[in-house]
């Protein structure tokens, strides 16, 4: 812990990317097939956290910064052929001699898991212990389900969306996997330990690369996809057309349907007939013959065994856009749209992954995982080119990086989880929303970077730090520019949350932690008084005042441009926002509806979500609070766990209500009786997924009956259309002219969106 005088300097982040934090490696695991090898470690990493005291502190003093630990799982994919090359990569950049690691646990799958054995044993010294290959993939397939919330996603080739990514599901059970390596295996997962290989056939990847290799003259896997990419498979392939001139419609058959692969050449050269094809034509109209074999058998399995859900995975499809199409149409055709078609944007680690979970104490179900967007490759292979010193020689490499948290677990409130959509809006699918989102986070990049140096004046690395950060996150934005699904399912949310992300990665861990601290100071010193004026209304009066207030207190958030520019050039406080706030009827207007319904009887349990610091917490939220306590209702405030912008923190929170207590006995006294407590949301940023709260507060959100949400992030750009088994308001202020003039207001215009229990 340091306290007093600025941050130390800190090493700047790895200017190679790859087997990043190895030396903090603690445990490995590996998958070797015949074409790809993916090693996975476990690492951990050591990092600063402002650290917040319920004594406060003077204007004078300089913030407290703590050391914590976290955990991060590692996985880097190569083709095999390179592995002795990362292995002595690898044994070169341990901290610990190869002697420390003799007698130490490697845990293998893969054909090549028997291969390498001695490889292994002898570059790194461990002891391999191999573990079954359809196992780790099943463990490693319900490992990415349960952690990552858009790991599925369905394709459709030109569609806008192309990629359709799922919603997480607390039910990933049953399903089925098809992986497709050299041949294919059909697997039935009914739940973590119980699944079965039910089917498959020898038509698979080895197939497509074989027959390819004899049929034209590419010699690479990757060759023959490229070819296929660029072919015409009508040059080739007899259609139902060439048969019967049209469509067979007595049969339901269209003309553009294959009713005999490769049958055009049969057919020509038994007529006497000579056809022009080429090589790139033979690759697709093979590719094509593989993947409906495969995808009609699939969904046969499938119909039979009752299973709605189907994932895809393995070498042959490495998330190739034509394979997946051919798949999904396959799939959709001869089930007649009743089995739906899956795919990973992982797939290609879950046997590295569930072999490294085999006896992995540090991953088990008291933890989850979420990826790190600073160290994860995209979801196209966009390989990372590493060069490796030993050999003079370039290496492309992809990786996944997931970094480790406490458990979460879906909020109970949610009417209908497994249908569950944080976001308002899916940028992928709405283009112009993605064009002003991206533009909107690249031209404000310049007011993080201010405010990260600011937080750390003093370091002398802080500096290059905040130009890396700058620079490596608009190198983000861009690559979202061209392929929007890269890195998952695109939303303001997780533009938001990879800002974090980058921020913590470059060690400013909370960057507005000054401009907290001072708001904090001077919204306290206005509390009593504020508290004094609501005690002077009439009850009726004070009922319509607490909720103009609490919008007003929404104003200010120093992540929107429209606001910040007033507090930079206005005296601006709780009062002058008032005077935004503009005159009903608003965007949504349930004031009325909100007044009626405190009429009636108190709820017993209220969970708020809140959102900034300084005014917002303290004048807006606090004031609102305690009249809900007067009622007789319990209050929990729920704040992020980690700091984003200058949203207030779970840990902030604590020191506020402490002070808070201090300057108002009624707020001392509901802290006394616990009836006011705070709770950490296990969110990162700005916005709010009810699908991944932190376990404690979602086991204590079951005797909720109000559930409040408020702020732009946390009500609007996520859970504005959530359904809930009990009652709910939102309240924000749109600080954004081009969302607010979206959705049929201005500039700060109001949503107040209340809502009794949400009944099918």
């Amino acid at each position: 812990m340091e306290r007093k005088g600025p941050p130390r300097s800190i090493k700047l982040p790895e200017t190679i990317e790859v087997f990043r934090n190895l030396n903090n490696a603690k445990r490995f695991a590996i998958d070797i097939g015949g074409s790809l090898t993916k090693i996975a470690y476990y690492s951990v990493l050591s990092y600063r956290r402002a650290h917040y005291s319920v004594d406060g502190y003077s204007a004078a003093d300089d913030h407290i910064y703590e050391l914590s630990e976290s955990a991060r799982l590692h996985f880097v994919k190569f083709e095999t052929k390179y592995i002795e090359r990362c292995l002595d990569f690898v044994k070169a950049n341990l901290v610990g001699s190869r002697e420390s690691m003799i007698g130490k646990i490697i845990k293998a799958t893969g054909g090549g898991a028997y291969k390498y054995a001695a490889v292994l044993q002898d570059k790194l010294g461990l002891k391999v212990e191999k573990e079954d290959e359809m196992g780790c993939l099943i463990k490693g397939c319900n490992f990415l389900l349960k952690n990552i919330t858009d790991e599925a996603f369905t394709y459709h080739r030109h569609g806008i969306p192309e990629y359709e990514f799922q919603t997480a599901d607390p039910n990933i059970f049953p399903y089925m996997l098809v992986n497709i390596g050299s041949g294919v295996s059909i697997l039935k997962v009914e739940s973590e330990d119980s699944y079965e290989r039910i089917g498959g056939t020898a038509t698979g990847g080895g197939t497509f690369w074989g027959l390819g290799t004899l049929l034209t003259k590419a010699k690479e896997f990757d060759e023959l996809l490229e070819l296929a990419e660029v072919g015409d498979h009508r040059n080739t392939d007899m259609l139902v057309g060439d048969i019967y001139g049209g469509n067979y419609k007595a049969h339901g058959l269209d003309s553009d349907l294959i009713a005999s692969a490769f049958g055009k050449i049969c057919y020509s050269t038994r007529q006497g007939q000579q056809i022009n094809y080429s090589d790139a034509d033979v690759a697709r109209s093979l590719l094509f013959t593989i993947s409906n074999d495969i995808g009609q058998i699939a969904s046969l399995y499938a119909m039979i065994h009752n299973l709605k859900k189907v994932y895809f995975g393995g070498y042959f499809l490495r998330n190739h856009p034509l394979s997946m199409h051919t798949i999904s149409f396959s799939i959709n055709y001869w089930s007649k749209g009743k089995v739906q078609s899956l795919f990973l944007r992982h797939e290609g680690y879950l046997g590295a992954i569930g072999a490294f979970l085999k006896g992995a104490e540090q991953c088990g179900e008291h933890y989850s995982w979420q990826e790190n967007y600073v160290g994860s490759s995209a979801l196209e292979p966009q390989p990372v080119i590493w060069f490796d010193n030993f050999n003079k020689d370039k290496v492309a490499i992809t990786q996944l990086e997931l970094d480790r948290e406490s458990q979460r677990l879906f909020c109970p409130l949610l009417a209908n989880p497994a249908s569950y959509i944080p976001d308002t809006v899916d940028l992928n699918a709405d283009e112009e929303a993605r064009n002003y989102w991206l533009d909107c986070f690249e031209k404000s990049i310049d007011k993080y970077v201010d405010a990260a140096m600011s937080s750390q004046a003093d370091s002398e690395t802080a500096p290059e730090r905040a130009k890396q950060f700058k620079e490596k996150y608009i190198k983000r934005l861009h690559k979202l520019r061209q392929q929007p699904f890269a890195y998952g399912n695109l939303t303001v949310r997780s533009l938001l949350e990879t800002i974090e992300h980058y921020m913590r990665e470059f060690d400013f861990p909370d960057p507005y932690v000054f401009t907290k601290q001072s708001e904090n100071e001077a919204a306290l010193s206005q509390l009593q008084e504020r508290l004094n004026y609501l005690d002077s209304l009439t009850p009726k009066q004070r009922e319509v005042e607490l909720i103009i207030g609490l919008l007003a207190g929404n104003m200010f958030d120093w992540g929107a441009r429209a606001v910040v520019d007033i507090m930079v050039n206005e005296n601006f406080g709780l009062n002058e926002a008032r005077e935004k706030i503009p005159g009903r009827p608003w965007i949504v207007d349930h004031l009325d509806l909100w007044l009626e319904r405190l009429k009636g009887p108190p709820h017993k349990q209220a969970a708020i979500f809140v959102d900034n610091s300084g005014v917002d917490i303290i004048l807006g939220i606090l004031p609102f609070t305690l009249f809900l306590l007067s009622r007789g209702t319990n209050v929990m405030l729920c704040a992020n766990s980690e700091p984003a912008l200058n949203d207030v923190t779970y840990k902030e929170l604590k020191v506020i209500l402490h002070q808070a207590g201090i300057i108002s006995p009624k707020i001392k006294e509901v802290l006394d009786q616990n009836r006011l407590i705070a709770m950490e949301t296990a969110q990162t940023g700005p916005c709010l997924d009810l699908s991944r709260l932190d376990c404690k507060l979602a086991k204590k959100m079951s005797s909720v009956d109000l559930i409040i949400i408020e702020g732009m992030g946390r009500a609007v750009h996520t859970n504005l259309d959530a359904k809930f088994t009990c009652e709910s308001l939102r309240a924000a202020v749109i600080k954004n002219k081009w969302l607010a003039e979206r959705l049929g207001g201005q500039i700060f215009a109001v949503i107040l969106k209340y809502e009794p229990p949400y009944k099918p």
